[in-house]
């Protein structure tokens, strides 16, 4: 029987008898749930949790390109795309998306991730080379316009190569290394640090019908499963960040599961990356069906993240993000 291990995670002042910390993070935890798909869920100490399972969930995570990941951390969207699902033709030139990116860091982002093919549900393929004419420019024009960790969010290896030339310092890949077989050998090859996510088909047909065994558990298999690939690569799991790919693929019922659930994914040993920014689950629940209206719905789902120890959030709205996380942080 293989077994999950889902933390029980708490903070606050007052840190309990025999708790142990979670991912080297202000936040804690003393027992645990253990799933598995044969058996009912039962909760246990953390002292009964194996060893390497739990020296995953205890662990400091390495610093991603400089950047710590014992704290939150804000990744700025930045779209050079026509049809982004919220930001599409916001940030088609140079110099909108240089003025864009100064503001994200002037508002606390640390990371910028740098798009040039949109994966809104029903979107459709973009060459690499028209990727590359959107994405590269602005790579290198950010690059000499601020220190922030640029991350070039692209499923393609030649985009990768000339992002990586041009300054970025992490591989963002939504389809988690499956679509193109170049791309994780580069990334293996230059050392680049990468972000794996999980997303069940491709971008035009991913929200057709979206089934799952188990989606908690299958989404974990398939990180792990990736995860497993890239090290065999020779890549140090120091170097992987990963994403569950909220709205990939999945129904609002899965969104919902994996949230409810995310500090199951720290058994990886990875830092964990939510992106959930104005989706449209978002809109639905909170009843909001313009984009650029979600922000608190959004925040309110990122802080709900943070509490189970998520390192990185993937955000539109970053001065608003920001302000709610320096309040969340104080009256913690």
């Amino acid at each position: 029987m293989t077994a999950y291990y889902r933390p029980l995670v708490q903070h606050g002042e007052v840190r309990p008898e025999g708790a142990v910390t979670l991912a080297g993070q202000k936040l804690w935890f003393t027992h645990v749930e253990r799933l598995s798909r044969t058996e009912a869920a039962c909760i246990i100490p953390a002292a009964q949790v194996p060893g390497d399972v739990l020296d995953r969930l205890t662990r400091p995570r390495a610093a991603v390109s400089g950047v710590a990941m014992d704290c939150p951390q804000i990744m700025g969207i930045l779209n050079a795309t026509p049809d982004s699902f919220s930001d599409g033709g916001v940030h088609n030139s140079v110099e909108a998306a240089q003025a864009a990116a100064r503001d994200m860091v002037s508002q606390d982002a640390s990371i910028l991730d740098i798009g040039g093919e949109s994966t809104r549900p029903g979107a459709t393929f973009v060459p690499e080379d028209e990727e590359i004419a959107r994405t590269k420019p602005l790579v290198r024009t950010i690059r000499s316009a601020t220190d922030a960790l640029i991350s070039i969010d692209t499923r393609k290896a030649a985009v990768a190569k000339a992002a990586w030339k041009a300054g970025a310092g992490l591989i963002n890949d939504v389809s988690g290394f499956t679509f193109d077989p170049d791309l994780a050998p580069f990334c293996a090859q230059v050392g680049a640090p990468v972000c794996v996510m999980h997303m069940q088909g491709d971008p035009g047909s991913m929200q057709d019908d979206p089934t799952y065994d188990n989606v908690l558990l299958d989404v974990y298999d398939f990180l792990h499963g990736q995860i497993g690939f890239l090290e065999d690569l020779g890549m140090s799991r120091d170097q992987i960040v990963i994403d569950p790919g909220i709205g990939f693929g999945k129904t609002e019922k899965h969104n919902l599961i994996l949230l409810q659930n995310l500090s199951l994914f720290h058994g990886l040993g990875c830092p964990i990356l939510l992106g959930v920014s104005r989706k449209g689950f978002i809109g639905q629940i909170g009843k909001e069906p313009r984009k650029d209206a979600r922000a608190p719905g959004s925040i309110a789902v990122g802080l709900a993240g943070l509490a189970q120890g998520v390192q990185i959030l993937r955000v539109h709205d970053v001065a608003e993000t920001a302000q709610a996380l320096r309040l969340w942080a104080a009256v913690r």
